[in-house]
């Protein structure tokens, strides 16, 4: 199974997606892996670029070259953040690591489990944003739901307040 590996991490380029892929990094990448960056954008009424192609399956699987170029992301309508470019840069070079994105479009939830089956993904992990309670009863956690939905072993990394 060396080498085989797909590490999935939903990302949605804030703090708390960021921690998790660096405790991603930190605690279970190794050499050999593919780590897949899943990033799950809104839908919305897209009526050009990559968008409309992919709406149903999401994009193809997106190489790092690729996703550090602002001009192909943004057909994805896709923004990602520097600091995170720079951690999935600094991996891709330190360790043979292969890193990819791929992109959907709808509710988090479902498109990650979604991702989970059809990439399919060895692993996931995926941050929390740490709602109270009553935010998580009112908007729901994504995390929570695809820990109990997902098909592979699921880690929540929780986002520390500093």
């Amino acid at each position: 199974m060396e080498g085989d590996r797909r590490v999935g991490v939903a990302v949605d380029f804030s703090e708390c997606s960021r921690e998790a892929l660096k405790w991603t990094i930190n605690n279970v990448i190794r050499d050999g892996d593919h780590l897949i960056l899943i990033s799950v954008r809104p839908e919305g009424n897209y009526e050009d670029g990559e968008m409309q192609l992919w709406a149903t399956t999401g994009s193809p699987l997106i190489p790092l070259s690729e996703f550090c170029d602002a001009h192909t992301m943004k057909k994805y309508g896709v923004t990602p953040d520097p600091a995170t470019l720079d951690i999935v840069s600094t991996i891709a070079r330190q360790k043979e690591v292969v890193v990819l994105m791929k992109i959907y479009w709808g509710d988090a939830r479902e498109k990650i489990c979604e991702a989970i089956d059809n990439i399919p993904l060895s692993c996931l992990v995926i941050g929390n944003r740490g709602l109270g309670k009553l935010k998580r009863v009112v908007l729901g956690s994504v995390s929570n739901y695809v820990v109990n939905n997902g098909s592979c072993p699921v880690t929540v990394v929780k986002h520390g307040h500093h």
